[in-house]
């Protein structure tokens, strides 16, 4: 996971001459210096420094001399607010704490969003299309003392691949339909059980349940665990206008805010891209009565109230990280290009 997370800026150089399409703007409370400290992101520094901080390969890339990788940004290093000779803003790193042995350096270095919150949607498939476990490995027995299987159970599994040890167990949730259209469903919701390892192949095949996150039981599905895709995160906004709606909030709850994972009715089909940076909005309809006691409705202008950070995507939806927010996030609300 941290050499996943140290892999950020590899394609900065191909998308920075095209991302800025407007002056970098400063944040009206930008400070002279700051001093990195433990627990900090890219995202939360340049907000520090930038009204629109999925802007930051800028920043520094202007400064390229001096801070040729952001992602090599460590805890106690000093950024300095500066100008280049067109006036533009930069970041200059004053002074470098250089941790003196590597594996420490890659454990320590800034990573560009929370890589807590998003490492169990990286690792694991947590949209599946509609027939997609029909297939999959499956737990018909447990052992015969047990009802549910926990850590150190064994589960009897057919249509296992016997050459593949480790295992991720799932159950297919409740589907996911867009919002603009109910009767399309665009994926189901898979919860992540546990993982296992095949002890024995056959058919059955013989399987120890290795971690139980919830109960596990007969009838639920395995997946082979494969290890996560390397991915650029670089930060920028879709090409062209974007529309979108939020389909969920992870965790089976109809609200959210900073740091909640959501679901948007667009995927790979339509465009969407890891990194890109889109707005949350709010479109409300107000009924209201008139002078003759007859229902109106009253649309209010869509209001922006925070950003949300594409890190997963799948065919028809994709997956976000919400890094602002100036109110709750809500199933239905609007995303559109910042």
């Amino acid at each position: 996971m941290i050499r996943f997370l140290s892999v950020l800026f590899l394609a900065a150089a191909a998308t920075w001459s095209n991302a800025a399409d407007e002056p970098l703007k400063l944040s009206a409370s930008a400070p002279d210096r700051y001093v990195v400290v433990r627990g900090d992101t890219l995202w939360d520094i340049s907000a520090k420094f930038l009204n629109q901080p999925w802007r930051w390969p800028e920043i520094w890339r202007m400064n390229k001399a001096q801070i040729k990788n952001p992602h090599r940004i460590y805890p106690g290093d000093v950024l300095v607010l500066g100008r280049d000779a067109s006036g533009a803003p930069l970041l200059r790193l004053e002074s470098k704490v250089r941790p003196q042995i590597y594996a420490e350096q890659l454990s320590q270095a800034i990573p560009p969003i929370p890589p807590n919150v998003i490492e169990p949607f990286i690792a694991a498939p947590l949209v599946i299309e509609q027939n997609g476990l029909d297939s999959a490995a499956k737990i018909v027995a447990t052992q015969e003392d047990r009802v549910f299987l926990g850590k150190g159970d064994t589960a009897y599994v057919t249509n296992a691949d016997p050459g593949q040890k480790n295992w991720q167990v799932f159950r297919r949730g409740e589907p996911l339909r867009d919002p603009e259209n109910p009767e399309r469903i665009l994926g189901y919701e898979a919860f992540h059980l546990g993982s296992a390892v095949q002890v024995r192949p056959g058919d059955p095949a013989i399987f120890e349940i290795v971690t139980a996150k919830q109960e596990i039981g007969n009838g639920d599905r395995l997946i082979p665990t494969v290890r996560p895709e390397l991915v650029d995160y670089v930060p920028h906004k879709p090409e062209s206008g974007f529309t979108g709606r939020v389909v969920s909030v992870y965790g089976g709850v109809g609200a959210g805010g900073k740091l909640s994972i959501i679901s948007l009715n667009r995927g790979k089909n339509d465009g969407v891209e890891i990194g890109h940076v889109l707005a949350l909005e709010k479109n409300r309809t107000v009924v209201q009565r008139d002078e003759n006691d007859q229902k109106t409705s009253v649309v209010i202008p869509a209001i922006r109230y925070g950003l949300a950070f594409v890190f997963r995507t799948f065919e028809q939806i994709s997956y976000a990280l919400v890094l602002q927010s100036d109110g709750t996030v809500e199933v239905n609300d609007y995303l559109a290009t910042p």
